[in-house]
């Protein structure tokens, strides 16, 4: 889940003060990492240099928060030698989920001569914490991105409506690449059901309700060793009752759902970029890099290839879907050279049906 939350502050002690020392050991250096910049993370002088802002401006910077599914975290607990590729996973995810928004949602709004247009624009740094517990002890892999409002070489902040607008699909992406990065660096497969659940094969749905994330206080911030945090799984699994597994589908492990991306769709009058990738991401059942997403998403619809912050491109639901070529055809592959044999197989084909037409 990707959260998005305004600063008004340049305090950033809360998150240089924690150590996240649940994962000592098992994530690579400390809690802080740079995605764009450098120096001591645990510096708050350094940190607070991150929330850049105009003079015009209360807001200071965001706290983007990226959080990984339920199921995901969990594994922290009931293998932790998975850990390490379990965290990398996480951070590749959450990577790919901070440079889509600055590539799309990172734009400053302009008005020359009375007409309003919007500029692209980057982060100066940006600046990530990896933790692994929330409030309540409970696994909780998630890290917190500092991100300054204003973007390097711009006089004004960022259009934050912009930033808002993406994030469905910026959270989209991160699950897509995580579903994707876990079966790589884990043996662990997760996959998203129909119904928009994350699941991972072979974990029972009981620790899901061991530790399901839903409190009604919110809790004291918490700091544990490592060995604390294990010994606190461990007593709270004594309590673990079995519910049973939810199997994975047996189709879409090389293919498109194409029925949940039809569904992604529906309600809408018009479709922009942002629509489809978070469709498309979601639709990608066992996953799929972010990288690939775009580039087949960008293939797909070059129509839709430049939209950026609020005001972009749309196409019709119907060409959305590309409903006739998906029944003449099949589901949309995910690897680039089946997909490339589908596309000039459409292309094949709508040029016969333009043939037959004259």
């Amino acid at each position: 889940m990707v959260r998005i939350f305004a600063r008004r502050t340049s305090d950033v002690r809360y998150f240089t003060d924690d150590r996240a020392l649940e994962l000592e050991g098992v994530r690579e250096n400390g809690p802080g990492w740079w995605w764009r910049g450098e120096g001591d993370v645990r510096d708050p002088a350094v940190v607070s240099r991150v929330l850049v802002t105009s003079d015009r401006s209360a807001i200071r910077g965001y706290d983007l928060v990226v959080a990984a599914p339920r199921a995901t975290s969990i594994l922290l607990a009931i293998d932790p030698l998975s850990s390490p590729g379990l965290i990398a996973a996480h951070r590749a995810a959450v990577e790919a989920a901070v440079t889509y928004l600055e590539e799309r949602a990172v734009v400053v709004r302009e008005t020359r001569r009375g007409v309003e247009f919007e500029r692209s624009g980057v982060w100066e740094s940006a600046v990530a914490f990896t933790h692994g517990l929330n409030r309540h002890g409970e696994p909780h892999l998630h890290d917190h991105v500092l991100v300054g409002a204003r973007p390097r070489d711009s006089a004004g902040v960022l259009d934050s409506r912009a930033l808002f607008a993406h994030a469905p699909s910026a959270d989209a992406l991160y699950r897509a690449t995580l579903r994707h990065e876990v079966a790589q660096r884990t043996p662990w497969t997760s996959w998203r059901s129909f119904l928009g659940a994350e699941h991972v094969v072979g974990l029972d749905e009981g620790y899901r309700a061991l530790w399901a994330g839903h409190h009604r206080d919110r809790g004291e911030k918490l700091s544990w060793g490592r060995e604390e945090t294990l010994a606190s799984w461990r007593r709270d699994a004594e309590r673990f009752v079995s519910i049973g597994e939810v199997d994975p589908p047996s189709t879409h492990r090389r293919h498109l759902d194409e029925h949940r991306f039809c569904g992604a769709m529906e309600g809408r009058m018009d479709v922009s970029r942002r629509h489809v990738i978070a469709a498309w991401s979601d639709a990608a059942v066992f996953g799929q890099g972010a990288r690939s997403v775009v580039r087949d998403v960008d293939d797909l619809y070059p129509a839709l290839r430049n939209g950026l912050g609020v005001h972009e491109s749309v196409i019709s639901v119907a060409e959305a879907r590309m409903v006739g070529a998906v029944r003449e055809l099949g589901p949309r592959p995910l690897q680039r050279e089946e997909l490339e044999r589908w596309r000039y197989r459409s292309r094949d084909r709508e040029r016969s049906r333009e043939g037959r037409s004259r």
